[in-house]
């Protein structure tokens, strides 16, 4: 995949996407034992689009940054500090 795909990949609508182009991720299946970089380039090849999928029956725009930080610690992190509010 190339780096000009990835950005147009990255300016899809989530309001005016067409669903039937999108992929459910809850039947995407990785191999676990697979080395990281080997898991996502499997994980983008079978979602097509890594910014915009489904979940659960419900259209998903996501972003990424570069960091050693998982999601489960971001996710984590922000429900904590949801909770002091």
């Amino acid at each position: 995949m190339e780096a000009d795909e990835l950005e147009e990949m990255k300016k899809v609508d989530i309001r005016t996407v067409d669903i039937s182009t999108l992929v459910d991720i809850g039947e995407i299946k990785i191999n676990r034992e697979l080395p990281k970089k080997e898991r996502m380039l499997s994980f983008i090849n079978e979602v097509k689009n890594p910014f915009c999928f489904i979940c659960n029956g419900m259209v998903v725009k996501t972003s990424y940054s570069d960091t050693n930080e998982s999601l489960e610690n971001k996710l984590a992190r922000l429900c904590i500090e949801m909770a002091r509010e």
